[in-house]
């Protein structure tokens, strides 16, 4: 089975009384609370602008450029219509090294790329035409096919909550969708919605099939977004997008547990592109990004060609990254508690083989049950469905888990 990285939660002191405060927890947030320990969602932010730090031109080949990735220390891109090749850009210069041809399949709208260890996957599931497409799909590429002869497979899908099918006016929909990221225990695909200006999550599994993919929950972030990267072992994900006077920003999400993004942190932070519509976003560490721009025309007074554009997000994410590299015991000996969510059995993973005391604590900061871990396990069953801190000794290291 494979896991997720679950990062301490460190305090200068750690008390039930503690644990009953529940708020804002980040300290760049305009209503942080000192004492908040439980992450409510609440973090309300100052209004933020970032600047590129590079902007270059790219080839007319790819001025429909739509999704991006990292790829062998270069980018990866697509355009979104007909074409269905995969372009392999040089980050310096933004030219094109290479291309990977995907003569098999369709490009009906490609919207997104994104990856895990052993693929790549192609979101054919621009829907804003009319709003109204039955073939959503995901192809999924083996990565070590890619320069041959790609083996390609696909994961079908429809909204769990589209039930109306009828053909709608251009840009009238909120079942379209142009971003989505993959993670080791299935797809989050993140939509754009036109008419409500939210996005949307819906939860896909990342195998061959067809799907309902099931809505998760809805998020304000007034626009439309259009790309999204992420970085598991940091909970965080960012997600471009622009306003409908082509304003863009990236909203990023943060500090969240699972796939839930209830109690997550959530910043909006506009990048200083007018009239820029940004479609593609990628990390290789969280806190420095590229992203790139569609061709956009509006004569007399508009003309920006595909770029692709490089900035900083270091002054709002450095502090929270930071933080989550405190995940010591006795002589710094790392710490990992997996999985998350959690079902019956904990475990802890360290390079001391001793039993610990531990104890559980509810969000109201109620002692729930303590203990000895068995042999770096702690059996968690009888737990209802929830968010629980872990208390480890002797290091007094808190941890944040979800009982499924």
């Amino acid at each position: 089975m494979k896991t997720i990285v679950f990062f301490t939660l460190t305090f200068l002191f750690f008390s039930t009384s503690l644990l009953s405060q529940v708020g804002c927890t980040d300290p760049l947030a305009s209503n942080y609370s000192s004492v908040a320990v439980t992450n409510n969602g609440s973090c309300i932010y100052p209004d933020a602008t970032v600047s590129p730090q590079s902007s270059i031109n790219l080839s007319p080949v790819i001025d429909e450029t739509s999704g991006l990735i990292e790829w062998n220390n270069n980018l990866l891109t697509h355009n979104d219509d007909t074409d269905t090749n995969i372009y392999e850009l040089n980050k310096t210069d933004g030219s094109i090294i290479q291309n990977y041809p995907l003569n098999s399949i369709q490009n009906i709208d490609w919207e997104e790329i994104a990856q895990d260890a052993d693929y790549i996957y192609i979101g054919d599931f621009g829907n804003n035409s009319s709003g109204n497409r039955t073939n959503l799909k995901i192809y999924r590429i083996a990565k070590n096919s890619i320069s041959t002869s790609p083996q390609i497979d696909a994961i079908n899908f429809s909204y769990s909550n589209q039930l109306d099918f009828s053909a709608q006016a251009a840009n009238n929909t909120d079942f379209d969708c142009e971003a989505f990221v993959v993670t080791s225990s299935g797809i989050l695909l993140f939509t754009k919605q036109w008419i409500s200006n939210n996005t949307s999550v819906y939860l896909l599994p990342k195998t061959p099939g067809t799907y309902i993919a099931v809505l998760s929950e809805t998020i304000n972030v007034s626009g439309l977004i259009t790309g999204a990267t992420s970085k598991e072992n940091l909970n965080l994900i960012a997600l471009s997008g622009y306003t409908s006077s082509l304003q863009p920003f990236v909203f990023l999400l943060y500090d969240y547990i699972g796939v839930d993004f209830s109690t997550s942190n959530k910043r909006k932070i506009n990048i200083s592109l007018p009239y820029h519509q940004v479609e593609g976003i990628s990390t290789t560490d969280g806190l420095e990004y590229y992203i790139t721009n569609e061709s956009f025309v509006n004569a007399p007074f508009v003309n920006n060609p595909q770029k692709l554009h490089q900035f900083s997000l270091d002054p709002y994410l450095a502090d929270y990254i930071n933080s989550l590299s405190n995940e010591s015991f006795d002589n710094n000996k790392k710490i990992i508690v997996v999985p998350n969510p959690v079902g019956d059995e904990l475990f802890l993973e360290y390079t001391d083989s001793r039993n610990q005391e531990y104890q559980i604590f509810d969000t109201l900061g109620k002692l729930i049950t303590k203990g000895i871990t068995n042999k770096n396990q702690i059996n968690v069953q009888s737990l209802e469905k929830g968010v629980y801190f872990l208390k480890l000794n002797p290091s007094q290291k808190v941890y944040k888990i979800l009982k499924k």
